[in-house]
């Protein structure tokens, strides 16, 4: 997996960050950890962490299954 493949999985995910109000970034990938930077509504969301692993990962991990782990990195 690239970053050029997983930033076009994120573009699958992002219509529903952005609407409300928020969006994700991607940082790096390095061995199966993917990091992304968590931004706008979506930085200071109570929620954020529920959003990365119940949404982002998983829907990563069904394009990509050699995924590990998605981690959100401070801005």
């Amino acid at each position: 997996m690239t970053k050029e493949q997983i930033e076009l999985a994120l573009d699958q995910i992002r219509p529903a960050l952005v609407a409300d109000g928020g969006n994700i970034e991607l940082v790096d990938v390095q061995e199966g950890v993917v990091s992304v930077r968590l931004v706008g509504a979506c930085a200071g969301c109570p929620m954020s962490q529920m959003t990365l692993k119940n949404g982002v990962e998983l829907a990563l991990r069904k394009s990509f299954p050699d995924i590990k782990e998605v981690v959100s990195v401070p801005a």
